[in-house]
């Protein structure tokens, strides 16, 4: 049994699905929402990405949640469980944050952070590297 079952990965904050919905209904090129990943990098190890997404791929997982869809890149699932997405507007930067229970460490600058994946209920943690 997969342990993901009626688990949601992600959710939306409000400025997040209004901030994705501008952006699907600016795009020059039909997309059908945003998919969300992680990749190796920055100085904390993770970084989150963000792009246009035309269609779904295999192993997606897709959240559908305010009247927009985001899609999370199968190998960023168990980093991103439990996240909530949101979107900020400060002086300098406007962005797209993540609270996620996930997180262990960010670097100063805020570009990368340190995740560990998320275990199944009633399992240990894995050991940390």
């Amino acid at each position: 049994m997969n342990f993901l079952s009626g688990l949601k990965v992600m959710s939306l904050s409000d400025a997040a699905a209004e901030r994705v919905r501008q952006i699907v209904e600016a795009s020059d090129k039909p997309v059908m929402g945003i998919r969300v990943g992680v990749r190796n990098g920055g100085c904390a190890g993770m970084s989150y990405t963000v792009e246009t997404a035309e269609d779904v791929r295999p192993g997606d997982e897709v959240v559908e949640e305010k009247g927009v869809r985001v899609l999370v890149d199968p190998k960023a699932v168990l980093f991103l469980l439990g996240t909530e997405m949101d979107f900020k507007t400060t002086t300098f930067a406007s962005q797209f944050v993540f609270n996620n229970p996930n997180q262990t460490a960010a670097c100063g600058c805020g570009e990368s952070v340190t995740l560990s994946a998320a275990t199944p209920p009633g399992s240990s943690p894995a050991p940390a590297h």
